[in-house]
């Protein structure tokens, strides 16, 4: 709840004008960067866009360029960065070093908007945002080929990225 409350506030500030990203100090946590490469799962549990399911991934997640259309402008999304970087507790508070991700990608259906499937990824560290991006692809591609279900992947992708392809089997 303190996640939403903070992300409320940020957006608030950010729509306002009134909120800008600086590098600095970061403030005390709500959410702990302990189990990076994953987000703090109370914080960051992951959430489903209603829209997406298994019977019409054909004319959704499935089409080149759909996520396009259902992506947050940055005018949404940086305001929740800047707020994650200090919810996390990051020291580098620099927020071209992040990437706002979505813990359930958009190409497997995630929510596009919801502050609980967003959080600041490091661009840093041995497995990264740019590593995620590449199982999220392998994944999208399975559920298109119908090698394995649109709840499959994301349960997987859901619960650990980085064990996603080994326990859906494709990888």
């Amino acid at each position: 709840m303190r996640r939403f409350t903070a992300t409320f506030t940020a957006l608030a500030l950010g729509s306002a004008g009134l909120i800008a990203a600086t590098a600095g100090t970061a403030q005390a946590s709500t959410c702990s960067h302990a189990y990076l490469p994953l987000p703090d799962s109370s914080c960051t549990p992951g959430a489903y866009n209603p829209d997406v399911t298994q019977s019409n991934i054909h004319s959704t997640i499935c089409v080149s360029g759909w996520t396009a259309t259902v992506r947050p402008p940055t005018s949404y999304t940086n305001p929740l960065k800047a707020q994650g970087i200090t919810d996390y507790g990051y020291a580098d508070t620099n927020m071209a070093d992040y990437e706002e991700d979505h813990l359930v990608p958009l190409e497997l259906g995630g929510a596009p908007r919801d502050p609980q499937n967003l959080w600041p990824e490091p661009y840093s560290g041995s497995q990264t945002a740019h590593s995620k991006d590449g199982v999220e692809t392998k994944l999208k591609n399975a559920v298109c080929a119908g090698i394995i279900t649109l709840s499959a992947a994301r349960s997987a992708i859901k619960n650990n990225w980085t064990t996603a392809l080994q326990v859906t089997g494709i990888g």
